[in-house]
């Protein structure tokens, strides 16, 4: 059983363990969405939806499940979310379904849900996997919120659709085509680890 406070358990997930900036973790919908706010929020609560009740299910019915077949069982209960998520949006949210595209589906695969099952979810109590869950979570969220906010602003001038930089802007095309999202990940990355260094110094 985990050690830690529930507070650290929630808050490691926003920076110290945050799924994006440090673990690099389910960086395929990442780069791929994040080119538009509505994009990154909509992945954001999808993945955050299954990520929260997969976390349930499998620490509700750890015990019953067999050692030799639990990924494969991790893996029914995460596609079996992932599959109300893609259905929802399709229903509901058509055009924000079509612009996903596949990334809404291979949420299946994601390393960020399969991993917090395997190493959180199975050896830990019901309410402690929910902390890490919507802690993760919101670090999930916050980090595509960040990126796709920055590749909108200055690959449009928008955001959200809003224009928040007026007619002398000229978009940087760049940033909302796959080279921006790299470039876009690599500087947020660099500017972490100089913070990170800070903070070290100043203990």
């Amino acid at each position: 059983m985990a050690s830690k406070p529930l507070s650290q358990e929630f808050t490691k997930g926003l920076w110290g363990e945050n799924p994006i900036f440090r673990q690099l973790l389910g960086m395929c919908p990442t780069l791929a969405v994040t080119n538009a706010v509505i994009n990154g929020i909509a992945m954001s609560l999808a993945t955050s939806f299954v990520l929260i009740f997969s976390s349930l299910v499998v620490a509700s019915i750890k015990k019953l499940i067999p050692s030799q077949v639990r990924i494969a069982s991790y893996i029914v209960v995460i596609a079996s979310f992932v599959t109300m998520a893609d259905r929802f949006l399709a229903a509901f949210f058509p055009p924000i379904s079509k612009n996903l595209g596949p990334y809404i589906p291979l949420i299946v695969v994601n390393c960020i849900i399969l991993g917090r099952q395997e190493a959180f979810s199975s050896k830990n109590s019901v309410g402690r996997s929910l902390i890490d869950a919507f802690g993760m979570s919101l670090g999930f969220t916050l980090a595509l919120l960040v990126l796709s906010s920055i590749r909108e602003i200055l690959g449009a001038g928008t955001w959200l659709g809003h224009q928040v930089l007026g007619s002398w802007f000229e978009p940087w095309i760049i940033m909302i085509l796959p080279p921006g999202a790299f470039l876009t990940l690599g500087i947020l990355l660099g500017i972490i680890i100089l913070i990170d260094q800070k903070l070290q110094r100043s203990k």
